[in-house]
């Protein structure tokens, strides 16, 4: 197991950031009045943030930890940043977990 699996490891073990990766599965559902195509773009911080109650600090905090390890990717559009999740760094973990643990 190297490093990176680890951090995955870590990052799955927080509440907040599971809820937050299970809302961007149905971005459409739990983020219904978004300017932009949640699926192709993502979901504002903003919308994230306010969902979830907690701090915009601490919000993106998280979702950099979620960047950093692939699992969502970013796209800046004006003043908001976007986040979706990265399907392929799921289905590459999901498989790496599957056949070497």
């Amino acid at each position: 197991m190297d490093s990176k699996d680890i951090d995955i490891f870590k990052v799955l073990g927080n509440e907040t950031r599971l809820q937050i990766l299970h809302w961007l599965k149905e971005p459409e559902a739990n983020f219904p009045c978004q300017d932009v195509d949640p699926r192709m773009v993502g979901v504002c911080v903003g919308s994230i943030q306010k969902k979830t109650g907690l701090a915009q600090s601490t919000i993106s905090h998280y979702l950099s930890m979620l960047e950093d390890t692939g699992l969502v990717v970013s796209t800046r559009i004006g003043q908001c940043t976007y986040y979706r999740r990265n399907e392929e760094a799921f289905s590459m973990f999901v498989t790496h977990v599957a056949t070497d643990l």
